[in-house]
């Protein structure tokens, strides 16, 4: 037998993956005495290396920040952010964003659009490429999040919590932030990881039943939400289930 096949009946391998899914909880405050040792970060980023992407381009960069006044200063970009978005009156459930300073983890990814025309794209200009060159962003960007989300697992299933943290292409954000981390220009910052033992402990976030997201051959209907639906769940219903524990959720 290949040494690298598994068994279609390999549910202890499927259960050990389940136990790291279903306790990757998020924390926004840890604690900030520890120290995360190099061989894990580099074991994060093994499994983050080993993610699929389109045209195996493997488009990401992970910068390891451990220095304490580089967290600070980027913790601020969040905060200045955060303090834009109260003036514009968006009314959008914002986290405490300080955790940032303290995270013993931390892990800026970034990528680079350019690499989207490694997939299918014409080239010429038309609308017909406007909408392939679309979608090979749409590819980038998916490419960039499946190593990401392979991260998190790994740090989960080291036993850290975890914070994904996004809310950053912003142009001004963008500009802040890159200098200090000597990112190229034409980079681009798209995600932070944070991640360590929990200043508290976690707890898990509602997740809708697998009955409300599964359709079977053929979409159903009554899983579409109309507009007034998808509007009445953002002014009633956010609020309730961004930042609340699942057993409290009413």
């Amino acid at each position: 037998m290949n040494q690298t096949a598994v068994p279609f009946d390999g549910r202890a391998r499927y259960e050990a993956l389940m136990d790291v899914v279903r306790n990757r909880m998020t924390s926004r405050a840890f604690d900030g005495s520890h120290v995360v040792p190099r061989e894990h970060y580099e074991l994060i980023l093994e499994a983050a290396r080993h993610a699929p992407s389109g045209a195996n381009a493997q488009p990401w960069h992970f910068i390891v920040v451990t220095e304490p006044e580089l967290k600070t200063r980027i913790m601020e970009c969040f905060r200045d952010e955060q303090i834009q978005r109260a003036k514009l009156k968006m009314k959008f459930p914002t986290p405490d964003y300080r955790g940032l300073a303290t995270a013993p983890g931390f892990i800026v990814v970034a990528s680079d659009f350019r690499w989207a025309k490694a997939f299918p794209v014409l080239n010429e200009g038309s609308a017909l490429d406007a909408m392939y060159k679309e979608n090979a962003e749409r590819i980038l960007l998916q490419s960039v999040a499946v190593a990401t989300m392979a991260a998190h697992l790994a740090a989960a299933s080291l036993g850290y919590g975890v914070w994904w943290v996004t809310a950053i292409g912003q142009r001004l954000a963008q500009e802040a932030m890159k200098p200090l981390l000597g990112i190229p220009d034409p980079l681009s910052v798209l995600d932070i990881m944070c991640f360590g033992p929990p200043a508290k402990p976690p707890y898990k976030r509602f997740k809708k039943e697998l009955s409300e997201i599964v359709n079977w051959n053929r979409f159903d209907p009554a899983h579409f939400m109309s507009d007034a639906e998808i509007d009445e769940w953002i002014a009633t219903g956010r609020h309730r289930i961004m930042y609340r524990d699942a057993a409290k959720v009413d």
